[in-house]
Order: structure tokens, then sequence, then C-alpha cells
């Protein structure tokens, strides 16, 4: 099994995680964000990971910290796992449809993280979330991740539906990106023989 797990501590955040690349779509998921966890639950159900996630952060500043923290520790947690990449699929591509909503994820576990991010909302909030938020989680997780993620709501218009179209859409390309390609698996799928640089 490739599996990962980061404890972390600051000022700002307590933060235990492990994932298991090799899941089921499990979950055990506390941030303190109601909204954020459902969104990190999603992840896993439809990625397959099986993530535990358990955060108390400074809620009383604002979710900032939080919501930073918890992608940066479950980046990490998949980094662990993955090791040195050999046989992975590496590229992952989704459109997912929620409702009204259409969302399209390409992504490459490259080891250089970049972010490109297409998506807007028309409100500051879902549930008790701020959605500004939301970009800077998918920043920080490709970055802790070493993931090229390039994420775009084609067309929506309710917020709920758009976000999380693009948190499905993320699992599948992920689950596809980390499957191990059974014709490859010896191989670190890179001419380079390395991912990452």
């Amino acid at each position: 099994m490739r599996t990962g797990s980061i404890a972390r501590t600051t000022h700002e955040t307590d933060i235990a995680v492990s994932v298991n690349l090799d899941g089921t779509g499990t979950f055990d998921v506390d941030t303190g964000i109601g909204f954020l966890d459902h969104m990190i639950e999603q992840f896993s159900r439809h990625s397959l990971i099986d993530i535990e996630c358990r955060v108390k952060g400074d809620l009383h500043v604002d979710q900032h910290h939080t919501t930073e923290d918890s992608a940066i520790a479950i980046g990490q947690a998949i980094h662990q796992a993955l090791g040195d990449k050999r046989g992975i699929t590496r590229y992952g591509t989704a459109y997912s449809p929620m409702d009204e909503a259409l969302a399209r994820v390409a992504l490459d576990i490259s080891g250089r993280p970049v972010l490109v991010w297409k998506a807007s909302f028309t409100q500051p909030r879902l549930g008790e979330m701020d959605t500004e938020l939301f970009e800077h989680w998918f920043a920080s997780i490709a970055q802790a991740a070493g993931i090229t993620l390039h994420i775009e709501c084609l067309y929506g218009s309710n917020n709920h539906h758009i976000i999380e179209g693009i948190y499905k859409g993320f699992a599948r390309a992920m689950r596809a990106a980390v499957e191990i390609d059974v014709r490859k698996a010896d191989a670190v799928p890179s001419t380079k023989g390395i991912l990452g640089g």
C-alpha cells in the first residue's frame, strides 16, 4: 500500500493527516469548517484515496490558516505516498458535470507545482466557508504535492455546484494519475528518469 502520514503543528494549526493512494475512498475529516469537510470528503470518495484529516485551527481569527494548512498537509502526505512515482500513470483529466455546472480539471504529477485557476463565484461564502479560499486550497495542495494543476469552470450559475464539480473533477483526475500503469510499473514516467525539476 502507498501511504503517507503528516503531523504538523504551528502557532496557527495542529494537523494530523494520513492518506492511502490504494484505498477505497473512505474518509474521516474534521477541519472545523463544515463545507471544507464536505469537499475533502468528496475528493476522497471520488479519487478512492483514503483520507484522515483532523485539524484544530485558529478559527477565531479566520479560516485562512485552517484551509491552507489542511491542503499543505494532504499534499505532503500524497507526495510522501507517491515515493519516487515509479509506475504511476502521471497524467489525469476529468470533465465533471454537477447539474448546470461543468468543470474541467487536467493535471500532471510532474514535481513542478503550478496552479492555473479559471473559476469565480458570485457569493462570498458557501455555508460558513469563504469562497475566495477555494483557489488558495488548490494552490496549496498543488505546491505541496508537486502537481501541475489546471482547473476551469466552463460554465455554471450555482456556486455550490461549481465548487463541488471542481472537487469531484480533481478527484477523478487524481484517481487516474496515481494509478499504476501495468505496462510500465517498474519505470518512472519521464524520459529524465525522475519527476521534478
